[in-house]
């Protein structure tokens, strides 16, 4: 009886009350600003071009080749280019003379982002199965994200449509020569051996009192069926800038490859960028929450066989789209 006597009293208020007009709110979606295309095939010949030097390792004459074409190729493009070279030691005692590339388009903007990647590649495949103590190709890591970058400075520059903000293209060196995989009683500064490049950039910035609106840092970009997910850093240091990159990325059809998901926080060079320099950096990482690295990760299979032109396509159209939305 309750409940019938509540539908008649609702239906006695709502004639009582007599018709209301029904208002709607209106959301008016920001246009995107117009931006340039992306090349993949351009990516994928700067990918092939490091690869043909040889593994990247420090002190190596491949890692000296490599260097002065990188910085020839920005040169190239009217950017300003600055290096920074320093010591570090490796995790077993060695002295590496190391370098880190800065080239900067438009550098008398104040609003500033930060494109990062990391230009050396490991010296062992030690997840490997055979030929454990010999350098990798490192065509996924290392080689992709300076060949994403490398695109994306070529097109900013040789296209007219310009965006409005300034970008420093900030190439570490050095990230890739942590403890091998299966060491055992790790030294309890385990962490420190890796990102050599920007531990040193984030205490000694290029610039004096450097700083930048946000970093973007693009990590093993270009392999067959990569995935990208939310890296726990990003999302503790960046948790805006790494939704709207992949909400950007979905905008302009590659959801499939951004996937809005938590993954475990991963030990790169954007974790000292954001502890240690204070600048909010999302890492664009193939690294899954169900099974970790790729089956490439730190072997020889980390080769030219690997690279899949749609996967740079994706995060090349999406960093670039990103940047000219500023």
């Amino acid at each position: 009886m309750k409940n019938r006597i509540w539908l008649v009293g609702i239906l006695f208020l709502a004639w009582a009350c007599g018709p209301t007009e029904k208002k709607t709110e209106t959301v008016t979606e920001t246009p995107a600003k117009p931006y340039p295309s992306f090349s993949a095939d351009s990516a994928y010949a700067y990918i092939q071009k490091q690869v043909d030097f040889g593994p990247r390792v420090p002190m190596t004459p491949a890692h000296q080749e490599t260097k002065e074409w990188i910085i020839s190729k920005f040169e190239s493009y009217g950017l300003s280019v600055q290096t920074q070279d320093f010591e570090a030691k490796t995790y077993d005692n060695l002295t590496w003379d190391l370098t880190n590339i800065i080239a900067s388009y438009n550098p008398s903007a104040s609003k500033r982002i930060m494109l990062s990647a990391h230009w050396d590649t490991r010296r062992i495949a030690d997840k490997d199965s055979q030929d454990l103590d010999q350098p990798i190709d490192g065509a996924n890591d290392g080689a992709s994200g300076v060949g994403v970058l490398l695109e994306i400075a070529r097109t900013i520059t040789s296209q007219e449509l310009k965006p409005d903000v300034g970008i420093d293209f900030i190439l570490f060196d050095g990230e890739d020569d942590g403890e091998p995989d299966q060491t055992t009683n790790r030294n309890t500064s385990q962490d420190f051996w890796w990102c050599l490049g920007s531990q040193y950039w984030s205490e000694n910035k290029h610039v004096t009192n450097y700083t930048a609106y946000y970093g973007i840092l693009l990590d093993m970009v270009g392999a067959k069926g990569a995935h990208f997910y939310w890296e726990g850093y990003s999302k503790q240091y960046a948790a805006g800038i790494l939704r709207k990159v992949w909400e950007n990325a979905a905008k302009i059809g590659h959801g499939d490859f951004f996937v809005i998901r938590d993954a475990a926080e991963i030990l790169d060079d954007h974790a000292f960028v954001n502890a240690k320099a204070g600048i909010p950096m999302i890492d664009i990482l193939d690294f899954s929450p169900d099974y970790g690295f790729g089956h490439y990760h730190h072997t020889h299979s980390d080769n030219m066989e690997l690279i899949d032109r749609r996967t740079l396509q994706a995060v090349g159209e999406t960093v670039l789209f990103t940047v000219y939305q500023e």
